[in-house]
């Protein structure tokens, strides 16, 4: 569990039914936002701080609407409605009181499920809803919230048909906020006219929460500007769905949205949605070049319209949504002075619900009170990141990037002929080179594993071993001269921390997790939705070199990052290739590596030729984000350097690899964005 451990309060109950025990006084003690007058408030009320459990879950509203989109993108001639499932406490509306709504709008509650142990909605024989996946409903409503599961369009018994994150994805969501605020149309049922109303529970106060496809979409509605949105709480989320399928030009595991809407469509989506499957795959063309359907799944061009607060949480080894995804959505909300925090773990794609439970469940739950009740609770005066530095080890900051950050310019320049290359700041003489042959059967742990050793499918660059800690914090780019010998090339640039450490083995099964047998129970129970999950614990490999961070591009976006170009055999181009938001300390007695190759196995599709590419290092470096900047570095880099003890090789890496690659874990290949 995380160093840094809170005792939670009143968040780890029994399974089982909570009975309704307010009284009408003490109900408008606990519902009521700080600085508003209650009805019958009593002259000497203290502050209320949190809110707490005491509405019956078992006798909670339970029912499902169909809310009007607007849209017909299944062009059956009459507006698409998508299914929403709500849970909300009996109590509030009984006493004409209205309550804030917490939403999780989905394309996965029938195909796939949600959370460590894939849960799906279920119904009863009348077609309302029994469980609702996750805890948000167990937890949340007994405390005076409502809850809103929304099926993206296309999915389980929404009209319409999916369309991969662009507008039809958002208005599936978007609509019902307008719903809850009054401004759009629902339905008691799919088909029929008996209408439907929030307004009368509903205070119009908006969270959205959500993992991957889930949280991207939370992105996608708080970029509309959507009066009502008050937060959202995107986890693992994407910010550009360009970004998701490509970098730079460069073609990642599987470029073709498309697959992704036959794989959440309903059945009965199937045989409708083909034409929109159709309009999605002319629209983002494999080659990597930018076209207005990738604008419009873009979030990060609209981050100026956010009005809701952020809450972003990102595994910083998360292979899927590649960390990239919340950096430039993090830069460009603060760009636009958007009210934000930040979780960071070492994990893969990973719920904070299943590496750090009881600390997740207490500032969420603190964060839903401030920004939807309008509790002053304090939270949004705390260090606004919390970053996890080795399993279950966590630091904060005041704000992220730290205040002292500041990009500092590292140079590589050639070193021994049978090693590695100098990594530091002084500046490479003219003239000066190195050459790589793309090899499309290793990437970047193959590099990382050989970066002692000049071989030919990488040019690596080192520093000494440090004397003091040296952190990167934020996103680094990494400036190439690339001469190829072919008409098409693509790059990966690769920041590796070079040392023996304990990491969350984000490579195995889990990424980074294991799942254990007994469970603990956050909120209250019905025979049809347990609040009881499977506990987990840290999976770690002991490794000699850790990834901090990446990026990739084709080197035919030189002179155009909206469209590739075939490249002149033997001429030098320049490009900058964005690398991944990280933050790392790189500990005393290591070294920080940058690793220049091609096609980076598993994670970048190859170029259709095999180029050799030589580096002019003179016009090659990299900009990193380093606390205390160029001092720290240079601190950093004289004195002596501790000793580390000899690395050895264990047995806790998941996968077989060559010899050579012994000490450090084997990438899996990234799978769909849940």
């Amino acid at each position: 569990m995380p160093m840094r451990k809170r005792r939670t309060r009143g968040a780890r109950l029994t399974c089982g039914t909570l009975v309704s025990a307010a009284t009408a006084a003490l109900f408008a003690s606990l519902v009521t936002p700080a600085g508003a007058q209650p009805e019958q408030a009593a002259p000497a009320a203290p502050l209320v701080r949190e809110s707490r459990p005491v509405h019956s879950y078992a006798d909670a509203v339970r029912e499902s609407v169909w809310v009007d989109t607007g849209l017909d993108g299944d062009g059956d001639g009459r507006a698409d409605r998508v299914a929403v499932d709500i849970v909300r406490p009996r109590e509030p509306a009984a006493a004409g009181r209205r309550i804030p709504v917490i939403m999780d709008a989905s394309p996965y509650y029938a195909c796939c499920g949600r959370g460590n142990e894939s849960q799906k909605k279920t119904y009863d024989a009348d077609g309302d809803p029994v469980q609702f996946p996750l805890f948000y409903d167990n937890y949340f409503v007994p405390r005076g919230y409502a809850f809103v599961a929304v099926d993206l369009a296309g999915t389980n018994r929404s009209d319409g048909c999916d369309d991969v994150g662009g507008r039809s994805d958002v208005q599936s969501a978007k609509a019902v906020v307008d719903w809850l605020n009054g401004r759009a149309r629902g339905y008691t049922s799919r088909t029929g006219d008996t209408p439907a109303r929030a307004t009368a529970w509903s205070t119009g106060n908006v969270g959205m929460i959500g993992k991957s496809w889930d949280g991207t979409i939370a992105n996608g509605v708080a970029a509309t500007g959507v009066e009502g949105l008050k937060t959202i709480v995107p986890i693992g989320a994407i910010s550009s769905w360009y970004d998701y399928f490509h970098s730079q030009g460069a073609p990642l595991y599987d470029a073709n949205p498309s697959w992704l809407s036959d794989y959440v469509n309903s059945p009965e989506a199937q045989g409708r949605c083909g034409a929109v499957q159709d309009r999605v795959t002319a629209g983002t063309p494999y080659s990597g070049d930018l076209t207005p359907a990738w604008d419009e799944r873009d979030y990060v061009k609209d981050a100026g319209k956010v009005r809701a607060s952020v809450f972003v949480v990102h595994g910083q080894q998360d292979l899927n949504v590649r960390a990239g995804q919340f950096g430039q959505w993090w830069d460009a909300l603060a760009a636009h002075g958007v009210e934000r925090k930040i979780w960071l773990s070492r994990t893969g794609h990973v719920d904070p619900f299943d590496y750090r439970r009881a600390d997740w469940v207490h500032t969420l739950h603190r964060w839903f009170d401030h920004y939807l009740l309008g509790y002053d609770n304090g939270i949004e005066r705390e260090p606004a990141a919390d970053v996890e530095r080795a399993p279950d080890v966590w630091t904060t900051d005041r704000q992220w990037p730290p205040r002292a950050t500041t990009t500092t310019t590292l140079r590589p320049a050639p070193g021994a002929a049978s090693g590695p290359g100098v990594l530091g700041r002084a500046h490479a003489a003219p003239g000066s080179t190195a050459t790589f042959t793309d090899d499309r059967g290793l990437g970047e742990l193959d590099w990382a594993a050989r970066i002692d050793s000049a071989t030919p499918e990488k040019a690596g660059f080192v520093t000494r071993p440090l004397s003091r800690d040296l952190r990167i914090a934020g996103s680094s780019k990494v400036t190439v001269t690339a001469t190829p010998t072919t008409s098409t090339a693509h790059l990966t640039a690769v920041l590796v921390d070079l040392g023996p450490a304990t990491i969350r083995d984000y490579t195995a099964e889990g990424e980074g997790i294991t799942t254990l047998t007994d469970r603990s129970c956050w909120g209250a129970s019905t025979p049809g939705d347990s609040a009881c999950f499977k506990e987990t614990a840290a999976r770690t490999a002991d490794v000699t070199y850790d990834v901090v961070s990446r990026g990739w591009a084709d080197l035919g976006t030189w002179a155009d990052p909206r469209e590739g170009r075939p490249l002149t055999p033997g001429r030098a181009y320049t490009l900058t290739l964005d690398l991944a938001a990280a933050d790392h300390v790189v500990p005393a007695g290591h070294r920080l590596a940058l690793i220049v190759g091609g096609t980076d196995k598993d994670l970048l599709d190859p170029p259709s030729t095999t180029p050799t590419l030589t580096l002019d290092l003179a016009r090659t470096w990299a900009k990193l984000p380093l606390v205390g900047g160029a001092g720290a570095f240079e601190r950093a880099t004289k004195g002596r350097a501790p000793v580390l003890p000899s690395p050895t090789r264990l047995p806790s890496l998941t996968a077989p690899v060559p010899p050579a690659a012994a000490t450090g874990p084997r990438l899996p290949v990234p799978g769909v964005a849940r």
